[in-house]
């Protein structure tokens, strides 16, 4: 073979090896790149040292406690009834309107229902008869007076037999009865007109909020006639709130009026609420088998609302270790409750990780988990905001 040759065998093969090498590097470096950016999308992003500074972002080590144990259990928020206004008719009626929407927040004193009603007609003629028969009471008792006074002097002056003055203490001492017995019936129908609601001007009868709350329903329907009783608007304190809880009946051991309670909402994954128990049913529930626990919900914070479902923790008195982060570390996003997890880089640079967590209780300001997150991993603490509206940032990128 001659030299010529050669060279060009090697020149060939040569521009074949590059050829190979590049066609390599130019199918797998765009699935690497893609993987990196799917992942920082969804759930990892990557921080600067700049940002990270900016941000004031800093993280501390997820660590392990001894706890109480807890028992979960379902529960329902019910209105309280203590708290809670059940508004009917009070006579036969028809109603003429209402004033009122289901979820209105209304007053104390504040006008619900208008109702028109023969019977009420009655009570205020009734009030009306009364009040005629009080004014003629009070003449005569004015004139009885006089009249005893007049004879009281004519005696004194021995112008006046004995007897005359005797009869008119008597005449006196009488119309004192009768005002009396007026008085009486003017107070009886009264009252009956504030208790029905009957306006003693036009008659009609107006139902009144006895508290403040929101009105939880509304029965009543213009132009309606309703009985006695019939349900017309219900009323109760918002703030004011019964978690009903079924518990099994293994747990009950170490339950007592004043135990507290905590508990979740579907509609606020990452909050937790306290209750106290107030009553603790006497009999298993004959379905369920769970023995009926009432806790009373002291604020409500303007979010919860009566018929939500709930998750119940409470304190079974065992002792358990649990991976614990501070409470401030835990946030929302997409509606579920996250940590966020950092890996510190060269630099200064941070590269942090969504995770979705599976909380238990809070304890003086850390929240156990029960998953999500291992001892020892570091969650962010402050600055999880700024994490969080960048982890937002970067989904709408990817969007």
């Amino acid at each position: 073979m001659s030299r010529q040759t050669s060279l060009t065998t090697l020149a060939c093969a040569a521009i074949a090896l590059v050829a190979t090498m590049a066609c390599g590097d130019k199918s797998s470096a765009p699935d690497s790149a893609a993987a990196t950016a799917g992942a920082d999308s969804s759930h990892v992003v990557t921080m600067s040292a700049a940002e990270v500074q900016h941000g004031a972002i800093r993280w501390t080590a997820a660590n392990t406690r001894e706890a109480t144990g807890m028992i979960e259990a379902p529960g329902q928020l019910v209105p309280n009834e203590d708290r809670t206004a059940r508004l009917g008719a009070p006579l036969q009626s028809r109603v003429i309107a209402v004033h009122v929407q289901a979820g209105a927040r209304v007053g104390r004193g504040q006008a619900l229902v208008t109702l028109q009603s023969p019977e009420a007609s009655a009570v205020r003629a009734e009030y009306a008869k009364a009040m005629a028969d009080l004014t003629a009471r009070r003449a005569g008792a004015a004139y009885a007076r006089s009249a005893l006074q007049r004879a009281d002097r004519l005696f004194a002056a021995k112008a006046a037999p004995r007897q005359d003055l005797e009869r008119a203490q008597a005449d006196e001492a009488l119309a004192q009865s009768e005002l009396a017995r007026s008085e009486a019936e003017v107070s009886r129908t009264r009252t009956t007109l504030r208790t029905l609601g009957i306006g003693a001007a036009d008659g009609a009868i107006v139902l009144r909020s006895p508290l403040d709350g929101v009105v939880l329903s509304r029965e009543a329907a213009p132009g309606a006639v309703v009985a006695p009783g019939t349900p017309l608007v219900t009323v109760s304190d918002a703030s004011s709130l019964w978690l009903e809880i079924s518990l099994p009946a293994a747990a009950a051991s170490g339950l007592a009026n004043g135990s507290r309670v905590r508990f979740g909402v579907a509609a606020f994954p990452a909050d937790t609420f306290e209750a106290r128990v107030v009553s603790i049913g006497g009999a298993l529930d004959p379905q369920s088998r769970a023995l009926p626990v009432r806790a009373a919900v002291t604020s409500t914070r303007n979010r919860l609302r009566a018929a939500m479902f709930a998750t119940v923790w409470l304190e079974s008195g065992a002792r358990t270790l649990s991976v614990a982060v501070p409470a401030r570390s835990v946030m929302l996003l997409d509606g579920r409750s996250v940590v966020f997890v950092a890996a510190p880089g060269a630099a200064g640079s941070v590269r942090l990780e969504r995770r979705d967590v599976v909380l238990g209780g809070e304890q003086g300001g850390m929240m156990s988990v029960h998953s999500g997150v291992k001892p020892g991993e570091l969650v962010v603490t402050d600055g999880a905001f700024a994490v969080k509206a960048t982890f937002s940032r970067a989904k709408m990128a990817a969007g």
